[in-house]
């Protein structure tokens, strides 16, 4: 595969014109490193290596000298400065908040784990001179899917759609999950029994995109819910999952689902770790739909970077809106339904949110039609190619 431009590269790139430095987070394999060598940088540190790791470990300064020693070369110009997967070497961070707080140099710093950047510095990068971004695996407006069903199955990290052959793919996969479980999570000590945490992530993968019961989980697997909790922030930490919560705010109904979600970042990585094949009933084709769009909804708002969030809605007793858009209080309510031929007793739900909340304007159910439809005077049916439209 040639290189596919990313859509972040470009807010990169003007927050580095404005003398901004850069923390570009996202999990292994999302392209991090592909997209940060286009940069015309002057000095890249991967602190993947072991040798080098172990080198900046004994002397975190040695990075303060070698970026001074630029300075003289870049005639009154900054520096830049690449530190890849930096979470390897939290340390490193109070050097690079000294050279940054100094207007020395820029950097571009990447890296897979928030966990271990909240636990290993007493500092906080994000404001101020810093902006930080989010690497995904590929959207649908980055790479159009062909074939539904093999971004359901395969999910689209840049590694995995690279690959031809099945096979190929099915392996590579199994690989990521065991290199996640393996490297991230026994690499952090994180869990005490990696068994217990084992078997959580499989149910954990299997029940993405649903309601969270912490205490079914517990008792399932037999540990606390509250180290079930733990789980799961190591799962959001090591940004394996995405958190999603409830919109619970409403004038008349009292039962609102305040227990969030959690989503796989990548489908093919959840199927993967919930050992499941590539044969499942339709009902369950419809679960995966649903997941794909909210993960391609949860993409396309960061990068837009409005500040908008995704949440969803549920009245155990009555209706429930699969995606909602919260944009500062204004709503936008989507439902996702398999069907290419979308009818009016598909969108009762969505009619129900709009009557319920007058700031949401318009509702969407996204689905397979071919083409844009409207379906009353608030809903329209959108094509799941074109779910961009949905912000």
């Amino acid at each position: 595969m040639k290189y596919v431009k990313r859509l972040i590269e470009d807010s990169i790139r003007h927050a580095l014109s404005r003398g901004k430095s850069v923390l570009l987070l996202g999990a292994r394999q999302t392209g991090k490193t592909t997209l940060i060598n286009r940069f015309d940088h002057d000095l890249s540190v991967s602190f993947v290596q072991p040798e080098v790791r172990q080198r900046y470990e004994k002397s975190p300064q040695l990075l303060k000298g070698e970026v001074e020693a630029l300075i003289p070369l870049k005639s009154g110009k900054r520096p830049l400065v690449i530190l890849d997967e930096v979470q390897k070497v939290p340390v490193i961070l109070d050097v690079v908040q000294d050279l940054s707080d100094a207007q020395v140099a820029s950097f571009i710093i990447t890296g897979s784990s928030a966990r271990k950047l909240h636990r290993g510095a007493n500092i906080n990068l994000v404001p101020g001179r810093v902006v930080a971004f989010r690497m995904d695996p590929f959207n649908l407006q980055e790479v159009p899917a062909k074939d539904l069903n093999e971004r359901l199955f395969y999910g689209s990290l840049p590694g995995i759609l690279c690959v031809d052959k099945q096979a190929d793919r099915e392996s590579d996969l199994e690989s990521y999950v065991t290199t996640y479980l393996e490297e991230e999570i026994r690499a952090e000590a994180a869990v005490r029994n990696l068994g217990d945490f084992a078997r959580f992530l499989e149910l954990a993968a299997s029940e993405s995109g649903g309601i969270v019961n912490l205490r079914k989980l517990s008792q399932e697997i037999g540990v606390s819910h509250t180290t079930i909790g733990a789980y799961y922030r190591i799962l959001v930490d090591c940004l394996i999952a995405e958190r999603i919560e409830p919109l619970t705010q409403s004038k008349t109904r009292k039962k609102l689902t305040k227990s969030e979600k959690y989503l796989f970042f990548d489908l093919g990585v959840r199927r993967i770790a919930a050992h499941e094949g590539t044969r499942l009933p339709r009902a369950n084709i419809g679960i995966l739909f649903e997941q794909f769009i909210g993960l391609e909804l949860l993409r396309a708002i960061r990068i837009k970077g409005h500040g908008a969030r995704l949440k969803f809605w549920r009245d155990p007793d009555g209706p429930e809106v699969d995606w909602v858009i919260d944009n500062d209080g204004s709503y936008t309510p989507i439902e996702v339904k398999c069907t290419d031929n979308p009818a009016s007793s598909d969108i009762r739900h969505l009619e129900v949110f709009l009557s319920e909340y007058k700031s949401a304007k318009t509702g969407f159910l996204v689905c397979q039609a071919p083409r844009k439809v409207k379906l009353s005077e608030k809903v329209f049916a959108l094509p799941w190619q074109s779910i961009d439209e949905a912000l």
